[in-house]
């Protein structure tokens, strides 16, 4: 079972439908000794070989070995700006499929459905592409071409879902499901009546004739066209935990956080925009964070003529900063935020109008009147007096069907999931956790925060499983 039906839980969903990706005859792959790897096994796929072996000693933007690995097979020099052909060839090879199930809220494509239809992706939009199945390839049959080598959400959200339709992935997803639980339990206590419903529903992902000492209970419930709610129990030997992390923003945790003017999700200031309560003479938009989320509001702000005040913890010159580690060419609107980001601060006017930048600071209180309070690093404080705030500093993964809310699993169990500073703790080469055999992490759970990442994840996954269900040849 896979909870979450977003990329990673597609791309899984693909591999483990029996489509094997193999070394393509005579294609050469820029890195040599990586082709001469490939060469030495034409005839295994790559599911079967080695993955740490294949894997060793390359580069690139991800810490994952295998996500360098799948995304290098697919895109080899789309670093170095080359459009080389992908050195796969995907056979399908039905013997091998692996029953499964692919669990979401909403349709496939998971919380890109969630995302304003009009954003402009960060990632280049070949970056976005699942297996086999080029994401430009797509669009030109809609007849439209890439914006700056980059798509819109809504783009992505359709294509994922043709995705799933072209592939004759469908029989796998179940659309509008809701997990409330998963846990261990002992395969003798499962009643031989529940066994019999659930091999008529085919909701049974393991073979009764081979005795699991224990398999995974998966309860839920799925949300009928009328707003039903019918209650579910899947049982599996293996679950993937796909459910990526756009369910729960973060929270500053500061006084007055929770009054009805301060908002933690982007589509709070658009709704403000379209009912008017926030326009061109009122009361400045407090935004706070400094990541991607809040660039796309400053945007949005400043398009509408809307006055800003921008508040992050960090100088502008941080490298840590996510504007210090994109090209400018390929993202000019982000470069220029991060220009207003220095040029702007309150203590020097700069050319923008409607925009004030406090880098170093951060949000001590909001008060009923719409004053906030802010403190800077030597522990001045100022007062603005705002019409709306939009916290953005990220989201948390909502993991409140895992006993412990999944803290046991996470490289750091003392402290909650979170996926850039402690993500569930997995082995790099199967994806499995290291806390718990049977159970998966994929894509920003396990630390793969890029689309062009999470899918070597899904490769790892599918491999170990293979192993287990023994459907690997000689």
């Amino acid at each position: 079972v896979s909870l979450g039906n977003g990329p990673s839980g597609i791309c899984l969903s693909y591999l483990l439908s029996g489509y094997i990706p193999y070394f393509k005859r005579d294609s050469l792959h820029p890195h040599p000794i990586l082709q001469r790897k490939l060469e030495e096994a034409p005839d295994v796929s790559i599911l079967d070989q080695d993955l740490e072996y294949l894997s060793e000693g390359l580069e690139g933007r991800s810490h994952s070995p295998v996500a360098l690995l799948f995304d290098t097979l697919q895109r080899p020099d789309t670093d170095f700006g080359g459009t080389a052909e992908s050195v796969l060839t995907w056979w399908h090879e039905t013997d091998r499929a692996v029953p499964h199930l692919v669990l979401g809220r909403n349709a496939p494509g998971g919380a890109w459905h969630s995302i304003e239809g009009s954003m402009v992706t960060l990632s280049r939009g070949e970056w976005m592409g699942l297996p086999d199945l080029p994401f430009k390839d797509w669009l030109k049959q809609k007849r439209r071409g890439l914006r700056n080598n980059r798509a819109t959400a809504e783009d992505i959200a359709q294509y994922y879902q043709h995705y799933v339709v072209r592939k004759g992935l469908q029989k796998n997803f179940r659309s509008g499901t809701v997990v409330t639980s998963v846990r261990k339990v002992s395969a003798e206590n499962i009643s031989s009546h529940a066994q019999k419903d659930l091999q008529e529903n085919s909701d049974l992902l393991w073979n009764l004739n081979e005795r699991s000492k224990e398999v995974f209970q998966v309860d839920g419930f799925f949300k009928s066209v009328k707003g039903d709610k019918e209650p579910f129990s899947i049982y599996a030997e293996n679950v993937v935990l796909a459910t990526g992390t756009y369910d729960s923003p973060t929270w500053l945790g500061v006084k007055g956080e929770n009054l009805s003017y301060v908002h933690h999700q982007l589509s709070a200031l658009e709704a403000a925009v379209k009912n008017n309560s926030v326009g061109i003479m009122s009361d400045p938009v407090l935004i706070v964070g400094a990541g991607l989320t809040a660039a796309d509001a400053i945007l949005f702000a400043h398009h509408c003529n809307i006055p800003v005040i921008h508040v992050f913890r960090r100088r502008v010159t941080d490298p840590g900063l996510i504007f210090n580690q994109l090209p400018k060419m390929m993202y000019p609107e982000y470069h220029k935020v991060h220009q207003m980001m220095k040029e702007q601060s309150a203590a020097c006017a700069g050319p923008y109008e409607r925009y004030i930048s406090l880098p170093e600071h951060h949000v001590l209180s909001f008060g009923k009147d719409k004053k906030c309070i802010f403190q800077d690093k030597n522990g001045y404080q100022k007062v603005y007096k705002i019409s709306m705030a939009l916290v953005l500093t990220g989201s948390n993964p909502n993991l409140s069907f895992l006993p412990n809310n999944g803290i046991d699993l996470a490289m750091d169990s003392g402290q909650p999931v979170n996926p850039k500073r402690n993500p569930i703790d997995i082995d790099p080469f199967s994806y499995e956790c290291t806390q718990e055999k049977g159970l998966y992490a994929l894509g920003p759970l396990a630390g793969d925060n890029f689309v062009r990442f999470v899918q070597g994840g899904a490769l790892a996954v599918a491999s170990s499983l293979l192993k287990k269900a023994n459907k690997n040849p000689p």
